[in-house]
Order: structure tokens, then sequence, then C-alpha cells
């Protein structure tokens, strides 16, 4: 892949463990085995708050930093604490308010 261009090499790449590879990241395979969804939905959203250069190096700089982060978040934590996919906040207890003035009370007259 060392010919292709970086966009190529992107849309080349599959796994986890290929982009890790490709951008020469060590890592722990029993981490990535276990996390590899999240460690690349983490980078996508890492991705999304980052404004990217035209330039290749700087691109490539960026790729690099951010999957080392989104790696390293799965080293230091789980999935469960992470919560990097919607389903793990479907469980969690929804905060409503009510307010006072939209509470009433119907009574039945004792006649």
């Amino acid at each position: 892949m060392d010919e292709l261009t970086l966009d190529e090499a992107m849309e080349e790449l599959v796994s986890a463990e290929d982009f890790l590879n490709y951008f020469g990241i060590e890592y722990d395979a029993s981490v990535v085995q276990v996390n590899r969804l999240h460690i690349l939905q983490r980078f996508h959203n890492y991705l999304g708050k980052t404004t990217l250069s035209e330039e290749e190096s700087a691109r490539r700089l960026v790729y690099t930093t951010l999957l080392t982060q989104a790696y390293q978040d799965f080293v230091k934590s789980d999935a469960l604490t992470e919560k990097v996919f919607k389903v793990f906040h479907m469980h969690e207890p929804q905060v409503k308010f009510v307010p006072l003035s939209s509470i009433t009370v119907t009574r039945k007259d004792a006649a």
C-alpha cells in the first residue's frame, strides 16, 4: 500500500488492525479483538470534530494521532464506560421535567 495515496489507502483499509498497521501504531491484539468496532467509531467521531488539511503529510499525522487516541481510550477503559454507540445510552434513566402548573386534580362531587 506504500505506492497508494493516503486517500486511496484509506479506501482499502477494512479492519481496525488494518488501520493500526497502516499508521504504524503498536497495539495489543486482545484489546483490539474486543473493541475493534468501538475503536473505529471513536476514530470516526474524532475525525468528525477535526478540520483536516489538504496536505497529505499533515492529514497522515492527524489520522495517526487520532487513531492512537481512539485505541488508547479502550486500553484505559472499556466499551461500557466509553459508550461510543447509541445502544449503550438507550436504557439510561430519562430525566423529564413536569412543571407544577401542569398538574391538575379532578374530584368528583359527593352529592
